[in-house]
């Protein structure tokens, strides 16, 4: 799965600046990152909206528009798959694949995520 996120990642970080008339990325560098929020919003309610409707093909396919509006956000923030992979990582040896990160750990969270440096804009 990494490989298909990072080949993902490369081609939104390729089209942000193409012209934004015949490039959908490109438009929503352009139309800014709360556009940005909002489009991969729309889309997480679409997936769980299709799993309430036990509608698997339309998860999957909704999945893969969400993971698609993920890698903008990414990218508009400076952030890269690796670093997210790096995370999960992470959390894997602490608490094991299936937890998220424990709501008691916040502070530690933002300890570590200050000391990764202030945000930038991911570079191709």
């Amino acid at each position: 799965m990494a490989d298909s996120l990072d080949r993902l990642f490369a081609a939104v970080l390729e089209a942000r600046d193409r012209n934004p008339s015949v490039s959908r990325t490109s438009k929503l560098f352009r139309d800014g990152v709360q556009k940005m929020a909002k489009k991969l919003v729309e889309e997480a309610i679409e997936v769980g909206l299709d799993a309430v409707q036990m509608n698997r093909e339309s998860v999957v396919l909704e999945s893969a528009d969400m993971l698609y509006h993920l890698a903008v956000i990414w990218a508009e923030s400076g952030v890269t798959p690796g670093e997210v992979m790096g995370e999960l990582d992470r959390r894997e040896r602490t608490y094991g694949i299936a937890e998220k990160l424990p709501k008691h750990a916040g502070a530690a969270q933002l300890r570590r995520m200050s000391q990764l440096g202030p945000r930038r804009k991911a570079v191709s």
